[in-house]
Protein backbone atom coordinates (compact mmCIF):
# COMPACT_ATOMS: atom_id res chain seq x y z
CA UNK A 1 0.00 0.00 0.00
CA UNK A 2 0.75 3.54 -0.23
CA UNK A 3 1.27 5.24 2.62
CA UNK A 4 2.82 8.57 4.27
CA UNK A 5 5.38 7.67 6.73
CA UNK A 6 8.41 9.34 8.65
CA UNK A 7 12.03 7.58 9.77
CA UNK A 8 12.71 10.28 12.25
CA UNK A 9 11.53 13.44 13.91
CA UNK A 10 11.63 16.97 12.26
CA UNK A 11 10.12 19.39 9.46
CA UNK A 12 8.12 18.61 6.96
CA UNK A 13 11.14 17.64 4.82
CA UNK A 14 10.60 14.39 6.13
CA UNK A 15 7.94 13.48 5.80
CA UNK A 16 7.68 10.34 2.91
CA UNK A 17 5.50 8.91 0.11
CA UNK A 18 6.46 5.13 0.71
CA UNK A 19 5.40 1.98 -0.43
CA UNK A 20 4.49 -0.29 2.92
CA UNK A 21 3.17 -3.83 3.33
CA UNK A 22 -0.48 -3.91 3.63
CA UNK A 23 -1.37 -4.09 7.52
CA UNK A 24 -2.24 -7.26 9.64
CA UNK A 25 -6.03 -7.55 10.58
CA UNK A 26 -6.39 -8.45 14.60
CA UNK A 27 -9.20 -10.59 15.74
CA UNK A 28 -10.80 -7.43 17.15
CA UNK A 29 -10.02 -5.14 13.80
CA UNK A 30 -10.85 -4.32 10.72
CA UNK A 31 -9.29 -3.63 7.63
CA UNK A 32 -10.51 -0.31 6.28
CA UNK A 33 -9.32 1.04 2.41
CA UNK A 34 -9.32 4.95 3.59
CA UNK A 35 -10.87 7.91 1.28
CA UNK A 36 -10.19 10.20 3.35
CA UNK A 37 -7.97 11.20 6.23
CA UNK A 38 -8.60 14.57 8.65
CA UNK A 39 -5.26 16.33 9.22
CA UNK A 40 -5.02 17.89 12.62
CA UNK A 41 -2.38 19.96 14.79
CA UNK A 42 -1.27 16.20 16.76
CA UNK A 43 -0.42 15.04 13.47
CA UNK A 44 2.55 17.90 12.84
CA UNK A 45 3.17 17.79 16.48
CA UNK A 46 4.65 14.38 16.42
CA UNK A 47 6.46 14.73 13.56
CA UNK A 48 8.20 16.95 15.53
CA UNK A 49 8.67 15.44 18.16
CA UNK A 50 7.26 17.39 20.57
CA UNK A 51 5.12 14.46 22.22
CA UNK A 52 8.22 12.46 22.27
CA UNK A 53 7.63 12.60 26.28
CA UNK A 54 4.57 11.11 26.36
CA UNK A 55 3.79 9.30 23.46
CA UNK A 56 5.19 5.53 22.90
CA UNK A 57 6.71 6.06 19.17
CA UNK A 58 7.70 3.35 16.38
CA UNK A 59 9.47 4.25 13.07
CA UNK A 60 8.98 4.36 10.65
CA UNK A 61 6.19 5.92 11.49
CA UNK A 62 2.72 6.45 9.26
CA UNK A 63 0.89 9.44 10.40
CA UNK A 64 -2.60 10.08 11.01
CA UNK A 65 -5.40 9.19 13.47
CA UNK A 66 -8.63 10.67 11.34
CA UNK A 67 -10.15 8.54 8.57
CA UNK A 68 -13.54 7.72 6.43
CA UNK A 69 -13.51 4.64 4.28
CA UNK A 70 -14.74 1.19 3.53
CA UNK A 71 -14.22 -1.64 5.06
CA UNK A 72 -12.46 -4.40 3.10
CA UNK A 73 -11.90 -7.26 5.33
CA UNK A 74 -12.72 -8.20 8.90
CA UNK A 75 -11.18 -9.86 11.76
CA UNK A 76 -12.46 -13.24 13.13
CA UNK A 77 -14.23 -11.66 16.32
CA UNK A 78 -15.84 -8.87 14.60
CA UNK A 79 -19.47 -8.44 14.32
CA UNK A 80 -20.02 -5.27 14.49
CA UNK A 81 -19.04 -4.50 10.66
CA UNK A 82 -19.00 -6.05 7.34
CA UNK A 83 -16.90 -6.03 4.07
CA UNK A 84 -18.42 -2.97 2.46
CA UNK A 85 -19.75 -1.03 5.39
CA UNK A 86 -19.10 2.81 5.22
CA UNK A 87 -16.95 3.75 8.82
CA UNK A 88 -15.23 6.96 10.03
CA UNK A 89 -12.96 6.51 12.73
CA UNK A 90 -10.59 8.09 15.51
CA UNK A 91 -7.67 5.34 15.19
CA UNK A 92 -5.76 6.14 17.64
CA UNK A 93 -3.71 2.99 19.17
CA UNK A 94 -1.51 2.23 21.95
CA UNK A 95 1.52 2.83 20.29
CA UNK A 96 1.94 5.28 17.14
CA UNK A 97 3.06 3.24 14.64
CA UNK A 98 0.13 2.58 11.76
CA UNK A 99 -1.52 5.70 11.31
CA UNK A 100 -4.32 6.67 8.96
CA UNK A 101 -2.62 8.31 6.50
CA UNK A 102 -2.49 5.27 4.10
CA UNK A 103 -4.81 3.41 1.79
CA UNK A 104 -5.31 0.83 3.55
CA UNK A 105 -5.75 0.53 7.86
CA UNK A 106 -6.25 -1.71 10.64
CA UNK A 107 -8.39 -0.76 12.94
CA UNK A 108 -9.82 -1.94 15.95
CA UNK A 109 -13.78 -2.08 16.43
CA UNK A 110 -13.63 0.31 19.54
CA UNK A 111 -12.48 3.17 17.13
CA UNK A 112 -14.80 2.98 14.93
CA UNK A 113 -18.44 4.22 13.83
CA UNK A 114 -20.58 4.38 10.67
CA UNK A 115 -19.79 6.98 8.37
CA UNK A 116 -23.17 9.62 8.22
CA UNK A 117 -24.94 9.56 4.77
CA UNK A 118 -25.47 13.25 5.29
CA UNK A 119 -21.66 13.81 5.25
CA UNK A 120 -19.24 13.29 1.73
CA UNK A 121 -15.95 11.67 2.24
CA UNK A 122 -13.61 14.59 2.79
CA UNK A 123 -16.12 15.91 5.57
CA UNK A 124 -16.68 12.97 7.14
CA UNK A 125 -12.78 12.14 7.21
CA UNK A 126 -12.75 15.38 8.84
CA UNK A 127 -15.08 14.67 11.66
CA UNK A 128 -13.36 11.80 13.79
CA UNK A 129 -10.66 13.62 16.54
CA UNK A 130 -12.24 17.53 16.13
CA UNK A 131 -16.00 15.97 16.60
CA UNK A 132 -14.63 14.04 19.92
CA UNK A 133 -12.40 16.70 21.48
CA UNK A 134 -15.82 19.20 20.98
CA UNK A 135 -18.21 16.17 22.39
CA UNK A 136 -16.18 15.13 24.97
CA UNK A 137 -15.10 18.87 25.88
CA UNK A 138 -17.93 20.44 25.78
CA UNK A 139 -20.76 17.59 27.28
CA UNK A 140 -18.53 14.69 29.36
CA UNK A 141 -16.00 17.22 31.15
CA UNK A 142 -18.52 20.53 31.23
CA UNK A 143 -21.73 19.32 31.22
CA UNK A 144 -23.19 21.89 29.13
CA UNK A 145 -26.58 22.64 29.84
CA UNK A 146 -29.89 24.11 27.92
CA UNK A 147 -29.45 27.91 28.84
CA UNK A 148 -26.20 28.43 29.65
CA UNK A 149 -23.72 30.40 28.04
CA UNK A 150 -20.35 28.92 26.45
CA UNK A 151 -16.95 30.97 25.58
CA UNK A 152 -15.17 28.52 22.77
CA UNK A 153 -11.70 29.85 22.59
CA UNK A 154 -10.58 29.40 18.82
CA UNK A 155 -14.29 29.20 17.61
CA UNK A 156 -13.37 29.26 14.22
CA UNK A 157 -11.07 26.17 13.76
CA UNK A 158 -10.93 22.63 12.68
CA UNK A 159 -12.75 21.62 16.65
CA UNK A 160 -14.14 24.98 17.05
CA UNK A 161 -16.59 25.13 14.51
CA UNK A 162 -17.74 21.83 15.67
CA UNK A 163 -17.62 22.88 19.13
CA UNK A 164 -20.27 25.65 18.15
CA UNK A 165 -22.24 23.92 16.39
CA UNK A 166 -22.61 20.91 19.55
CA UNK A 167 -23.05 23.79 22.39
CA UNK A 168 -25.87 25.28 20.33
CA UNK A 169 -27.45 21.76 20.01
CA UNK A 170 -27.59 21.61 23.55
CA UNK A 171 -29.28 24.62 23.63
CA UNK A 172 -26.47 27.05 24.91
CA UNK A 173 -25.86 30.29 24.45
CA UNK A 174 -22.52 30.96 22.45
CA UNK A 175 -19.61 33.60 22.55
CA UNK A 176 -16.93 32.57 20.38
CA UNK A 177 -13.13 34.00 20.15
CA UNK A 178 -11.84 34.54 16.72
CA UNK A 179 -10.07 36.45 13.90
CA UNK A 180 -12.40 39.70 12.26
CA UNK A 181 -12.62 37.81 9.01
CA UNK A 182 -14.61 34.90 10.44
CA UNK A 183 -17.10 36.88 12.19
CA UNK A 184 -20.02 36.51 10.33
CA UNK A 185 -19.09 32.88 9.33
CA UNK A 186 -19.29 32.05 13.15
CA UNK A 187 -22.97 34.36 13.16
CA UNK A 188 -24.01 31.45 10.59
CA UNK A 189 -23.33 28.62 13.07
CA UNK A 190 -25.05 30.13 15.89
CA UNK A 191 -21.96 31.91 17.85
CA UNK A 192 -21.49 35.62 18.98
CA UNK A 193 -17.86 36.19 17.88
CA UNK A 194 -15.69 38.73 19.98
CA UNK A 195 -12.19 39.10 18.48
CA UNK A 196 -9.54 37.35 20.80
CA UNK A 197 -6.20 39.67 21.92
CA UNK A 198 -6.08 42.55 24.51
CA UNK A 199 -9.27 42.98 26.06
CA UNK A 200 -10.66 39.81 25.55
CA UNK A 201 -12.26 40.12 28.94
CA UNK A 202 -13.83 42.96 28.36
CA UNK A 203 -15.29 42.24 25.13
CA UNK A 204 -16.98 38.86 26.31
CA UNK A 205 -18.35 40.83 29.29
CA UNK A 206 -19.83 43.27 26.90
CA UNK A 207 -21.97 40.60 25.82
CA UNK A 208 -22.39 38.64 29.62
CA UNK A 209 -22.04 41.28 32.27
CA UNK A 210 -22.23 38.11 34.70
CA UNK A 211 -19.69 36.23 32.76
CA UNK A 212 -20.10 33.09 31.57
CA UNK A 213 -20.84 29.36 32.75
CA UNK A 214 -18.10 27.63 30.84
CA UNK A 215 -15.28 28.44 28.81
CA UNK A 216 -13.56 25.65 26.20
CA UNK A 217 -10.20 26.38 25.56
CA UNK A 218 -8.84 25.31 22.19
CA UNK A 219 -5.84 27.59 21.68
CA UNK A 220 -3.92 27.47 24.69
CA UNK A 221 -1.84 30.77 25.89
CA UNK A 222 -3.55 33.27 27.52
CA UNK A 223 -7.03 31.58 26.97
CA UNK A 224 -7.12 29.97 30.79
CA UNK A 225 -6.33 33.02 32.63
CA UNK A 226 -8.87 34.84 30.65
CA UNK A 227 -11.30 32.14 30.91
CA UNK A 228 -10.65 31.92 34.71
CA UNK A 229 -11.80 35.65 35.45
CA UNK A 230 -14.89 35.04 33.25
CA UNK A 231 -16.48 31.74 34.64
CA UNK A 232 -17.05 31.16 38.63
CA UNK A 233 -16.53 27.78 39.30
CA UNK A 234 -13.24 26.70 37.81
CA UNK A 235 -14.32 23.14 37.25
CA UNK A 236 -16.41 24.55 34.35
CA UNK A 237 -12.94 25.53 32.08
CA UNK A 238 -11.39 22.99 30.18
CA UNK A 239 -8.85 22.76 27.85
CA UNK A 240 -6.96 20.16 25.10
CA UNK A 241 -3.76 23.07 25.16
CA UNK A 242 -2.74 24.00 28.52
CA UNK A 243 -2.47 21.10 31.50
CA UNK A 244 -2.22 24.27 34.03
CA UNK A 245 -6.21 24.31 34.09
CA UNK A 246 -6.04 21.07 36.46
CA UNK A 247 -4.17 23.20 38.49
CA UNK A 248 -6.78 25.83 38.54
CA UNK A 249 -9.33 23.48 39.50
CA UNK A 250 -10.90 22.81 35.58
CA UNK A 251 -10.33 19.92 33.29
CA UNK A 252 -7.99 18.85 30.75
CA UNK A 253 -9.20 17.21 27.37
CA UNK A 254 -6.63 14.30 26.17
CA UNK A 255 -9.21 13.07 23.39
CA UNK A 256 -10.02 9.38 23.59
CA UNK A 257 -11.25 7.04 21.03
CA UNK A 258 -15.35 5.90 21.70
CA UNK A 259 -16.97 4.19 19.32
CA UNK A 260 -20.54 5.58 21.07
CA UNK A 261 -19.48 9.19 20.80
CA UNK A 262 -18.10 9.00 17.61
CA UNK A 263 -21.98 6.95 16.28
CA UNK A 264 -23.87 10.34 18.18
CA UNK A 265 -21.47 12.88 16.32
CA UNK A 266 -22.52 10.27 13.23
CA UNK A 267 -26.27 11.01 14.42
CA UNK A 268 -26.12 14.55 14.53
CA UNK A 269 -24.56 14.67 11.28
CA UNK A 270 -27.28 13.14 9.45
CA UNK A 271 -30.18 14.66 11.83
CA UNK A 272 -28.96 17.65 10.33
CA UNK A 273 -27.36 19.46 13.84
CA UNK A 274 -23.86 19.16 12.88
CA UNK A 275 -21.90 19.65 9.71
CA UNK A 276 -17.89 19.89 8.83
CA UNK A 277 -16.71 22.60 7.32
CA UNK A 278 -14.15 21.75 4.75
CA UNK A 279 -11.29 24.71 4.56
CA UNK A 280 -9.11 22.52 1.89
CA UNK A 281 -8.03 19.16 0.40
CA UNK A 282 -4.52 17.52 -0.55
CA UNK A 283 -3.90 14.00 -2.06
CA UNK A 284 -2.44 12.06 -0.15
CA UNK A 285 0.91 12.12 -2.19
CA UNK A 286 0.97 16.42 -0.87
CA UNK A 287 0.87 15.65 3.16
CA UNK A 288 3.34 17.40 4.22
CA UNK A 289 2.02 21.06 2.55
CA UNK A 290 -1.20 19.57 4.12
CA UNK A 291 0.72 19.95 7.34
CA UNK A 292 2.27 22.86 6.87
CA UNK A 293 -0.78 24.46 6.51
CA UNK A 294 -2.58 23.43 9.54
CA UNK A 295 0.38 25.03 11.16
CA UNK A 296 -0.31 28.10 10.43
CA UNK A 297 -3.15 28.00 12.43
CA UNK A 298 -5.68 30.07 10.25
CA UNK A 299 -7.79 27.82 8.40
CA UNK A 300 -11.35 27.79 9.05
CA UNK A 301 -12.21 24.45 9.61
CA UNK A 302 -10.75 21.39 8.61
CA UNK A 303 -8.07 20.30 6.23
CA UNK A 304 -8.25 16.88 4.83
CA UNK A 305 -6.22 14.10 2.94
CA UNK A 306 -8.27 12.57 -0.28
CA UNK A 307 -6.77 9.04 -0.71
CA UNK A 308 -7.53 7.67 -4.32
Amino acid sequence: MKAIAIRQYGGPEVVEYLELPDPKVGPDSVLVRVKAAGVNPVDWKIRQGYLDGILDVHFPLVMGFDLAGVVQAVGGAVTEFAPGDEVIGYVRKDAVEHGTYAELVAAPVRTLARKPAALDWAQAGGLPLAGLTAYQGLVKALRVQRGETVLVHAAAGGVGVLAVQLAVSLGARVIGTAGERNHAFLRTLGAEPVRYGDGLADRVRALAPDGVHAALDLVGGEAVEVSAGLVADPARIASVADFGVVARGGHYVWTRPDAADLTELARLADAGVLTVPVASTFPLSQAASAQALNAEGRTRGKIVLLVD
